[in-house]
């Protein structure tokens, strides 16, 4: 076939395709979803034995199990699609195709394997081969649906667009940390938005190793009790520095171009509306707002006003800022003690068959101003804002 001259021209003038990047956002998403998988797995972390049985034992139990309802089955299979979805991507553009759908089929049916093993050294949990087959077939299932659209997704959508018009160029990690905020609002705790405290389960941790009692937070204010008027000056103090350190944050990596009032707006709009989500579905309808307490609305409302005068600050100085307030809320909410109310409320919380997704929901409650701290003192800080 004659070649055609002013064909190939024209294509040696077409732009060069764009080069195939790795998801930075995948990869560090996929990482806290593990994260919460292992927290979910082995929640409540309380009890450890060695019962003496081999940990491959629960392999060969019959199928399936002696106790199993349907709900098990659906929300294992659930709980693992979205790691191996999130893992095909992740391993984009390394391993693609079918390489890419058997690595993250291979993963899930790791760390299920993983899990149930270490599940064996917990009295309060049920190692399962049910569970580790239909967790691994949840895994394979978002491997395929990762493998058919990873090329949609990583490269013909228009996510890169919209990240690159609404997002700074080093906004990718604060992208993945700050859409948890939100969620992180899932499990119940002691003051609005008041995530980190981390104290009264390693207190736990330390009793139970060392078989006396300890409660840090108590040492670290010398046993001082908090008045009614205290409780309701933390609770003012917590939840204004968290509000205005996540929405300072988020709104420190939007473009200027972007629509940053509207997109903070939609940031809190989303976190509250989760709060109270949550509420009603893990205690009851009528509790759906039991968080809006005086001092929490008060602090929302300081929350919003430090926001409202500090986005208009220099940029940098708006991150010091909000690692500042981020500081603030983690130190008093792990030295103050527990609301009362927020410990009466957690006695009438039957968990029940969502232990799983109590446990996550409270790593990620747990973890994420840490996550934040992680985000924001980032060396990527340093690239040039656009």
């Amino acid at each position: 076939m004659a070649r055609d001259p002013a064909a190939e021209t024209l294509i040696q003038q077409l732009p060069p395709a764009p080069p195939r990047e790795p998801s930075v956002f995948a990869r560090g998403v996929l990482l806290a979803y593990l994260a919460l998988i292992i927290y979910a797995s082995l929640y409540p972390f309380s009890g450890w034995e060695r019962m003496g049985i081999p940990l491959e034992n629960y392999l060969f139990e019959q199928i399936p199990p002696r106790y199993w309802t349907g709900f098990d089955v659906v929300t294992n299979i659930l709980g693992y699609v979205p790691l191996g979805v999130l893992a095909v991507y992740a391993f984009y553009p390394t391993v693609r195709g079918v390489a890419a759908l058997l690595l993250a089929a291979l993963l899930g049916i790791l760390v299920s394997g993983s899990m149930e093993a270490l599940q064996s050294f917990l009295p309060t949990r049920v190692t399962s081969n049910l569970d580790f087959l239909t967790n691994s077939a949840g895994a394979l299932i978002g491997a395929v649906i990762g493998a058919f659209t990873y090329h949609q997704v990583l490269e013909r959508s228009g996510l890169r667009r919209i990240r690159h018009r609404l997002f700074t160029p080093q906004a990718s990690r604060g992208i993945v940390v700050l859409a948890l905020w939100p969620l992180a609002q899932i499990y119940p705790q002691s003051y609005l938005f008041g995530t980190g405290q981390l104290l009264p389960v390693i207190s736990d941790w330390v009793s139970m190793l060392t078989d006396a009692p300890i409660d840090l937070s108590a040492w670290l204010r010398n046993d001082m009790p908090l008045s009614a008027t205290q409780y309701w000056q933390v609770e003012i103090l917590v939840t204004s520095c968290s509000t205005a350190a996540a929405l300072l944050a988020w709104f420190h990596i939007l473009r200027e171009k972007a629509p940053r009032i509207l997109l903070v707006i939609a940031m809190l709009a989303a976190a509250l509306a989760v709060k109270t989500l949550s509420m009603a579905l893990l205690f009851k309808p009528q509790n759906a707002f039991a968080w809006l307490s005086e001092g929490a609305q008060l602090g929302l409302l300081a929350g919003v006003v430090m926001v409202a005068v500090l986005i208009w600050l220099p940029a940098r100085l708006q991150r010091y800022l909000s690692i500042t307030l981020l500081a603030i809320a983690f130190v008093v909410i792990n030295v103050a003690p527990a609301n009362p109310y927020f410990i009466a409320t957690l006695e009438s919380w039957v968990q029940g068959k969502f232990l799983n997704f109590n446990g996550a929901a409270q790593f990620l409650s747990l973890i994420w101003p840490l996550l934040a701290f992680w985000f924001l003192f980032h060396r990527t800080h340093r690239l040039k804002r656009s």
